[in-house]
């Protein structure tokens, strides 16, 4: 469904060279497992990793080779995907080796490549690198079963998935950097990894950071307790990352078996590659894909779908990544001022959002270069529909700020040119329009009487949705906030609460709905909310980031919002705010087109010199026919 898949990682119960004892232990968790797409196990599970000399033992070998029999018995009419370590001879050599078994077949059969022979380790001594084995098949079972490193799992639709051994992990160059490169979004590690003092951390980082640097689900499973003591301690330690992301990470020194599972989305690995030009200039080499049959599909999606893709999960880490923000803005802005010889900033404060934050970065500009604040010219322009709240707290903001506050009301200038053009109504675009670019007339008059530059304040939520007036709001001389969505503006601007003089006019401004103020108040209240018209700012947000950022399709971002706005809106809501910013973003392409210069601070950015680039008039009714089926 969508491209999920389930991938489970066990540390099984183990007993060392007690075969028969490790097979039905392993045949009693895939019997249990059978709702997973995958499931992992540890290198050499069926015997244990450190029977060091035992491994010469023949015995040993044909007990295992019976008992993989029986594992693949066990797995006749079950889909899962499964792997485990054995031994294979092969050639007079010895292999360490994971099977891949579906449904009563040995898919295939891949050998480690690194071979550690140091320190606690001597692997060499009683098995041979398989890394130079490709296009190879052995004899298994009466059926032949491709054999060596150069084979990649795949299903009919997003499963692709390639394994790796343990040390090939801690390789300078990882088997998984190939196998990526050819298409595998899964890695697979069977892993007999001992614990010594900080490998657990360093353990994490290495699959973390391969799932970031593959672009991949990366799934390791670690022997446990169960193996000898004699030299070192084993943990059993699984963990599950997705491109960088840890998902999930069992604790260690279990007695028992340890399992964990995570959904993975596989379909969005594979086009978040796509968007990647510099993961499609990795080199493809000879590849062998193997079918399988599809996995189970997941009926019951267990996942954590943020809300927000755009706000930092972490609140420990707000204070670093809030200043790493601001530091983006502020120093953008520094350097275009300086290397355009202008000494002063011209911004437009009306007490909402966007102009907030903008002049926050701005005064923060100002501060770290020591420039003075009387410099930054903040022009508040009331208008027909602006409220007392709003006026008063961009004022006080400003005088907080010690910035060159002025005040030029619109109206008349607003109410004339209406008359001149003969337009009597109030409360349409060209009522709003006139006030909307009247103030942008202002602010570019008072740039050249100054010598400044003026500071855009729309943000990348009404960049995406065209929600500005064309050469009105939309135009600016540096448009500071065009990498900044709606939902992490108001994130950035709480950053700016702990100083505590700004603290209490910061809180009425988050406040406010969100508002142009272009249409006459009522008793003071605002009468025309963003949020009722548009629909919801986080849903948007939503939207734009699986939209761009992997070209989700309508009915996946569909199905995925219902999941992260579970209870607070239904499918219904959902699918009507969805069909109307897929119109908004293909029909408002042509104001993107000529948006100005603004600095790129996250993972998007619709400036058409920067990251996003469509024509002005593509049509739209594919998107929207999708939708309208999901």
């Amino acid at each position: 469904m969508y491209g999920f898949y389930r991938v489970s990682a066990v540390s099984s119960q183990l007993r060392l060279a007690d075969v028969k004892n490790n097979t039905a232990i392993i045949i009693e968790t895939i019997q249990s497992q059978r709702d997973a797409s995958v499931l992992l196990f540890p290198e050499l599970s069926l015997s244990g990793y450190s029977l060091e000399d035992l491994f010469f033992s023949e015995t040993l070998y044909t007990k295992q080779l019976k008992s993989l029999k029986r594992v693949l018995d066990a797995t006749k009419g079950i889909d899962t995907i499964i792997a485990l370590g054995i031994v294979l001879l092969d050639a007079n050599r010895l292999y360490n080796c994971a099977a891949v078994l579906q449904d009563g077949k040995v898919l295939a059969l891949i050998p480690k490549t690194y071979i550690p022979n140091k320190k606690e380790f001597y692997e060499k001594r009683h098995f041979n690198s398989g890394g130079d084995i490709i296009g190879r098949t052995v004899e298994m079972f009466d059926q032949q079963v491709p054999f060596g490193v150069d084979i990649i799992i795949q299903d009919a639709h997003y499963l692709s998935m390639g394994i790796e051994i343990c040390e090939d992990l801690w390789s300078v160059n990882p088997p998984s950097n190939r196998l990526a490169a050819n298409g595998a979004t899964l890695i697979l590690n069977l892993s007999a990894s001992n614990e010594l003092i900080g490998k657990s951390r360093y353990r994490e980082m290495l699959v973390t950071s391969q799932s970031a640097r593959a672009m991949c689900a990366y799934a390791y499973a670690s022997s446990g307790f169960g193996e000898s003591t004699s030299h070192t301690l084993f943990g059993g330690e699984c963990m599950i990352a997705e491109y960088g992301t840890l998902l999930a990470k069992n604790e260690k020194f279990s007695h028992k078996t340890s399992l964990i599972s995570a959904d993975i989305d596989l379909q969005k690995l594979a086009w978040l590659r796509v968007a990647e030009s510099s993961f499609s200039d990795l080199p493809r080499d000879s590849i062998r894909y193997v079918k399988a049959k599809n996995p189970p599909i997941l009926k019951n999606i267990d996942i954590n779908i943020d809300p927000t893709p755009f706000v930092p999960t972490n609140k420990d880490e707000k204070a670093h990544r809030c200043k790493e923000i601001i530091d983006i803005l502020s120093y953008s802005l520094i350097a275009r001022m300086q290397r355009s010889n202008i000494k002063k900033a011209v911004i437009g404060v009306s007490g909402g959002l966007d102009s907030t934050l903008a002049l926050l970065a701005t005064h923060q500009a100002f501060k770290l270069m020591d420039w003075n604040c009387r410099d930054i010219i903040a022009l508040t322009m009331p208008g027909f529909g602006t409220t007392e709240t709003t006026k008063k707290s961009a004022i006080t903001l400003c005088n907080s700020l010690g910035v060159d506050l002025r005040e030029i009301d619109i109206t008349s200038i607003a109410q004339k040119e209406l008359e001149l053009l003969g337009h009597k109504n109030k409360d349409d675009v060209v009522f709003e329009n006139v006030q909307a670019r009247a103030r942008t007339s202002l602010l570019m008059n008072c740039a050249n009487k100054e010598n400044g530059l003026v500071i855009g304040t729309g943000d990348m939520s009404e960049i995406a949705l065209g929600w500005s007036t064309y050469n009105g709001d939309h135009m600016s001389m540096y448009a500071l906030n065009s990498g900044i969505p709606k939902t992490l503006i108001r994130y950035l601007i709480e950053y700016f609460m702990d100083d505590a003089k700004l603290a209490k006019t910061l809180r009425v401004i988050l406040d406010i709905p969100v508002s142009p103020e272009l249409l006459e108040h009522k008793n003071g209240e605002i009468t025309q909310k963003t949020e009722e018209i548009v629909g919801p700012y986080e849903l948007h947000d939503f939207f734009l980031y699986h939209f761009v950022k992997y070209g989700a399709s309508p009915s996946k971002i569909l199905f995925l919002a219902q999941i992260a706005f579970d209870k607070k809106y239904d499918k219904a809501t959902i699918k009507k705010w969805l069909e109307l910013f897929i119109k908004r973003f293909f029909t408002q392409q042509f104001k993107r087109e000529t948006m100005p210069d603004g600095p790129k601070v996250g993972v998007i950015s619709l400036n058409p010199r920067a990251d996003w680039r469509m024509p002005s008039d593509a049509d739209m009714n594919l998107w929207l026919k999708e939708l309208e089926e999901a």
